[in-house]
């Protein structure tokens, strides 16, 4: 062909690729490229010009023709051309003609080889034979001559060869491609247990001779051909496999009768393809189907899972027989379990469907006898209604029967009596009935009139059921309607006609008689047009210098009940009395008795502004007019001012104390001290005296008993001998050096300032007490620093070197701790300050 297409353009890839092949999907698919021979120099110059090249064909054409012809070269010996041209009859095939056998027997590829090998014994004495009588052909015949011994010596070395790798020189070479040419094999399988000559398998039962082809005559077919012999069966007697044993026979031929489906075989059966689906189901979790498009192929895919994505690769790869008829079965398994998944899952359906009915079915029959038996009832409960209405138009319906019937109803239809609210039936007949019972009643006279009736028309009608406390008038239940339209209208004209608000007694009985059987909606409607009215009015016409009985005495009954309606009459009372207390005197103790109820009822807000305005000035010119005298005590101003303690907030009757009472206390305490000869006893029990008269609230302050204990520290300090500090005086030297050195500076530097710069005497101004401290501390190099965050009755803490102290510039005192991590403090001296640091320095 390749000299046809010489002088032709080939447009086909038939050059371009290596190991290529098309697939079932009709598609080409190539292992490499074909390498293209590199580009030469000339070529780059002359390109199909270049020498040697064809005009039309391509570098790679030409290149692969130069490498076949050098490659023939190679392989092929060197042509004899002293040899005269002989032919050779190719002679006749006859169909009925047998093979040669020495042919058959001949190593090598086929009959070709062993025509190849006659040809060359005729050629080699031919050319004995041959007689060149001139001197050229003389020469001729020498170097044939030379080319056969040539020759003779690479035959008898390969044979050596041969000898020495363990074959016999005069045994034929193994045929091509059986086991015994590839020796690396041969060796493989005999480690694995393989013998020559025996077949393969654990049992020995494979074949021994290979597959043998025999080429039929032309245009044969598979028809009998007359003089043609057949090749031997593939099995014969000596390697048939074993025989199958009976009922494994039977078994196989039972596999393709129409009972077989009925039997465990290997065909997958209906109810196994199911319980493998049901127990799949079972087993996986489950998850979000997600579509995968497979875009490999011609026609693209639709999965929804990546099973048996690579099935046809995987059996191309491992060259199954007949993939295409496999593949077009698996596809006909798959589609008759899809079908069979199908039908299953329609019938699951329908059974679910005909079960779902027969519940239906089930439910309606038994919805149809309950309403046959309601029905029933209904023709009963119409009945005694009928009857009850007509013994009602006769006038003969009394209060007892009609209770009774309605009783028994109830008894006997408990869900008819609820669904068909006979309750308001019940209320329609008992109404005028009660009306009559309750004419002309006092409630607040006699309140447990008609309470039993009333127990048993709310068991009747309310039974277990909660109140209603929506306070709805449409949504009102029967047994409140009743209460409303019968007792309600009693209890309103009583109220307002008779009842008064500074006697609550009456009001009070008949509630708490009441209380049960009152529903909420009634309750309140009595609160709101009744009591609130009526309190109201007496609050506003009460007068707290002229009433005699206290106003919490008949406005405190009604707290619990009122709620938040008693903020409306909180205000009154309030205004009623600031305009009373403004005029009130500390020894009137009367104002006690009226205010103290109301600390708990008032808001704190409203309470404590009502004590600072009106009570706490009083309080305080008491104490400061009262006199402390040991000699001859009078307590009647300190009396009024401990009966508030319980009634001014704590913080107010604290200060008032600290400023208008110990100061004074303390004072004549250190008077009494520094007497000459003071007893103590008699000191001591005047102590314990005072402090007895403080109430408990008062004595659990930290400021009240750091005062009294302020008071017991100079009793120490006396009785032991030591100086007593004079409270709130300058007795410090120190003190008083530091003040007068911080003075004279002042006014030295001020006389340096021009007279209309500076206003004379301003520098002469005194210090505070908390600088005067601060320059003792420099005085005595001792560190003076406030301590941050922290504080001892809302006043800050200083450092004094290595004491913890506190400055009250109002009293000025100073105050010391005593112990470090121990919250004792103690009034002390400056003295006493430098003492104690010595003291730590010391330690």
């Amino acid at each position: 062909m390749e000299e046809d297409a010489e002088g032709m353009d080939r447009f086909d890839m038939d050059g371009d690729f290596e190991g290529g092949r098309f697939g079932r999907d009709g598609e080409f698919y190539y292992e490499r490229r074909r390498e293209r021979a590199p580009q030469t120099r000339d070529d780059a110059l002359y390109g199909v010009f270049a020498e040697g090249d064809s005009d039309y064909d391509s570098d790679d054409d030409a290149g692969n023709r130069r490498r076949s012809r050098r490659k023939r070269r190679r392989d092929e010996p060197e042509a004899d051309l002293s040899r005269p041209v002989h032919f050779q009859s190719a002679g006749k095939f006859m169909p009925s003609k047998e093979p040669d056998p020495e042919l058959e027997e001949r190593p090598g590829l086929g009959a070709a080889s062993a025509s190849a090998s006659a040809a060359g014994e005729d050629d080699a004495a031919a050319e004995e034979d041959l007689d060149l009588p001139t001197a050229f052909g003389q020469r001729i015949a020498e170097g044939a001559r030379a080319r056969r011994e040539e020759r003779a010596r690479e035959r008898e070395t390969a044979a050596r060869r041969r000898q020495a790798s363990g074959v016999a020189a005069g045994k034929p070479a193994p045929a091509l491609g059986s086991l015994g040419s590839n020796t690396k094999v041969a060796k493989m399988m005999a480690m694995m247990g393989y013998k020559d000559g025996m077949g393969l398998g654990k049992n020995e039962q494979g074949i021994v001779a290979p597959v043998e082809t025999t080429l039929r005559p032309k245009n044969a077919g598979l028809g009998s051909v007359e003089g043609f012999k057949e090749p031997k069966p593939f099995f014969t007697k000596e390697n048939l496999p074993p025989p199958p044993p009976p009922a494994a026979a039977k078994k196989e031929q039972q596999r393709w009768s129409k009972k077989a489906g009925a039997k465990k075989g290997p065909v997958l059966t209906k109810n196994e393809l199911l319980a493998m689906r049901s127990e799949q189901e079972q087993d996986e979790q489950p998850t979000v189907v997600q579509k995968v498009i497979d875009m490999r192929g011609p026609q693209a895919r639709v999965l929804t899972d990546l099973k048996g994505l690579n099935v046809e690769q995987e059996m191309e790869a491992n060259d199954v027989p007949m993939p295409e008829l496999q593949y077009n079965v698996r596809l006909l398994v798959d589609e008759a379990k899809a079908d069979v998944v199908r039908l299953d899952g329609q019938l699951r359906r329908e059974q679910e469907k005909v079960a779902s009915l027969v519940r239906e079915k089930e439910k309606v029959a038994k919805q149809e006898a309950l309403q046959k038996r309601q029905l029933q009832v209904m023709e009963k409960i119409a009945g005694v209604l009928e009857q009850v209405r007509v013994d009602d138009t006769a006038g003969v319906l009394s209060l007892e029967g009609l209770l009774k019937t309605f009783q028994e109803l109830k008894a006997c239809y408990v869900e008819e009596f609820k669904m068909c609210s006979v309750a308001w039936i019940a209320c329609r007949f008992a109404h005028p009935l009660l009306i009559r019972v309750f004419q002309g009643w006092q409630p607040l006279q006699n309140p447990l009139f008609g309470l039993e009736i009333m127990s048993s028309w709310k068991d009747l009608l309310q039974g277990d059921q909660a109140y209603d406390f929506s306070g709805d008038v449409e949504s009102m239940a029967p047994y409140a309607q009743l209460v409303s339209e019968v007792i309600l209208p009693a209890v309103r004209i009583s109220g307002t006609n008779s009842w008064e608000a500074r006697d609550p007694e009456p009001m009070l009985r008949f509630l708490e008689s009441w209380e049960r059987l009152l529903p909420p909606i009634v309750l309140q409607s009595i609160l709101e047009h009744v009591i609130m009215p009526k309190l109201s009015a007496a609050v506003d016409s009460w007068d707290p210098r002229r009433e005699k009985v206290p106003i919490h005495v008949w406005v405190h009954p009604w707290l619990p009940m009122l709620g938040q309606r008693i903020d409306t009459l909180c205000h009154s009372i309030r205004y009623k009395l600031s305009s009373v207390l403004h005029v009130w005197q500390a020894h009137d103790a009367s104002a006690y008795a009226v205010l103290s109820p109301w600390k708990d009822v008032f808001d704190a807000t409203s309470w404590e502004d009502l004590i600072v305005r009106y009570i706490v000035p009083k309080l305080k010119m008491a104490l400061q007019e009262f006199q402390i005298n040991p000699a001859n005590q009078k307590l009647d101003q300190f009396n009024w001012v401990m009966i508030w303690a319980s009634a001014i907030p704590v913080h107010h009757m604290v200060h008032m104390l600290e400023v208008d009472f110990f100061s004074k206390w303390q004072q004549v305490l250190y008077h009494w001290l520094c007497s000459p000869n003071p007893d103590f006893n008699e000191i001591m029990n005047w102590y314990k005296g005072w402090k007895g008269l403080f109430p408990p609230e008062l004595l659990a302050n930290e400021r009240i008993r750091m005062l009294l204990t302020a008071g017991l520290d100079m009793m120490n300090r006396a009785a032991e001998g030591l100086e007593v500090v004079q409270p709130g005086a300058r007795e410090n030297v120190g003190y008083l050096r530091a003040t007068e050195k911080r003075q004279f500076d002042a006014a030295q530097q001020a006389s340096q300032y021009t007279t209309h710069h500076a206003v004379p005497g301003a520098a002469m101004a005194d210090l505070s007490f908390k600088e005067s401290i601060q320059a003792y501390a420099m005085d005595q190099g001792l560190l003076f620093m406030p301590r941050v965050g922290k504080f001892y009755n809302g006043m800050p803490v200083y450092e004094f070197g290595t004491v913890s102290i506190c400055i009250d510039s109002v009293k000025r005192l100073l105050y010391a701790q005593l112990q470090e991590g121990i919250e004792r403090w103690s009034a002390v001296s400056l003295t006493q300050l430098i003492e104690m640091n010595r003291k730590a320095r010391q330690r």
